[in-house]
C-alpha cells in the first residue's frame, strides 16, 4: 500500500520533555512512579531529574512524512517496541523525525491486510539517538477497499 514511500522520512522536530506532560503521562498509564512525578527524587536520582515513561515517546511530534495521509479512524495497532540508548530527561529538548521502514501485505481469511512500519526517532540536541521506536500499523481488508476508492 505503501511501497513507495518506503525510506522518506519527515524533518526534525523539536520537543521539549515537560514535567507537567510527564507527570500526566505516568498518570494517564497508571504508573505515578516518583521517578516520573516526584521532583525531589528525581534530583536525588542517579539522572538528577525526573525521566519520562518508556512509552512517553508516542505523544511526541515527528513532524509529516510527506505523502503520507493515514485515515483518521479504523487503523488497527500491531506492534510497538522501543530501544533507548538513555532516559528521556524532563526538560530536555529532543530532536524528533520520523521514517517510512516498510510496508507489505499478507492474506487472511477476511482478506488482504496491509501493513505500515514507522520507525522513530529521538536525538538530543548534539546529534546523539537518546531512542528509537519501531511501530506497526495494521490496515484490515475494509479499510484497504475504502482507501483506495
Amino acid at each position: 500500500m505503501f511501497r513507495k514511500l518506503i525510506g522518506k522520512r519527515s524533518k526534525k522536530h523539536r520537543n521539549t520533555i515537560e514535567r507537567g506532560a510527564v507527570k500526566k503521562f505516568a498518570e494517564a498509564i497508571g504508573d505515578p512512579h516518583p521517578i516520573f512525578v516526584d521532583e525531589k527524587v528525581g534530583t536525588e536520582s542517579r539522572y538528577k531529574t525526573n525521566i519520562a515513561p518508556v512509552t512517553f515517546p508516542r505523544v511526541l511530534n515527528y513532524g509529516v512524512i510527506e505523502g503520507l495521509q493515514l485515515p483518521k479512524k479504523g487503523l488497527i495497532h500491531g506492534e510497538e517496541l522501543y530501544h533507548y540508548e538513555r532516559p528521556l530527561l524532563v526538560n530536555e529538548e529532543i530532536l524528533c523525525y520520523q521514517e517510512v521502514e516498510d510496508s507489505y501485505d499478507k492474506s487472511s481469511n477476511s482478506g488482504e491486510l496491509g501493513f505500515l512500519v514507522l520507525k522513530s526517532y529521538g536525538e538530543d540536541v548534539s546529534g546523539n539517538i537518546v531512542f528509537t521506536a519501531k511501530s506497526t500499523i495494521v490496515f484490515n481488508a475494509a479499510l484497504r477497499k475504502e482507501m483506495n476508492r
